[in-house]
């Protein structure tokens, strides 16, 4: 029926034989090249999303505050700090008209509580500070404080 011909054969051959070495090299390089630029590029995704994460907390905090100073007429003081947004404080001034304002702790995304300071050291009443990924004050890059006061 069908004749195989010298062409057919030498194709029907090629096509079993799979892929040469230098094919093989060629594709490992090019993997290896896009290895190089690729997976850096995505080992920072992380400590980025933190670093958006924690801008984005921020106002909530803020408004946060801004109700508990609606409902009693003050900020936390600085030694009750922004546990005074969760736990009702005990230490003077004693709030007469607390409620709960935050679910969670005020914790960055690192782990490390948000820094609160009253009066703020940045033309605002009052400041919320994350240390960053290196959790020390200062530090650039990742490791940058993020303040209310950038948003």
């Amino acid at each position: 029926m069908f004749a195989f011909t010298p062409a057919r054969s030498t194709m029907a051959a090629r096509l079993q034989r799979g892929f040469t070495l230098i094919e093989l090299m060629v594709v490992l390089v090019i993997i290896g090249i896009l290895g190089v630029f690729v997976v850096p590029a995505l080992m920072d995704r992380p400590d980025h999303a933190r670093v958006d994460k924690a801008k984005a907390e921020m106002p909530q905090i803020m408004q946060a505050l801004k109700m508990y100073k609606l409902d009693n007429g003050r900020y936390p003081t600085q030694e009750q700090g922004l546990a005074a947004l969760r736990t009702k404080p005990a230490s003077n001034p004693v709030p007469p008209n607390w409620r709960g304002y935050l679910e969670r702790d005020a914790v960055d995304p690192w782990g490390n509580p948000y820094q609160y300071l009253i009066p703020g050291t940045h033309g605002q009443e009052i400041d919320i500070i994350s240390l960053g990924r290196d959790g020390q004050p200062g530090g650039e890059g990742l490791d940058a404080d993020i303040g209310s006061w950038q948003q």
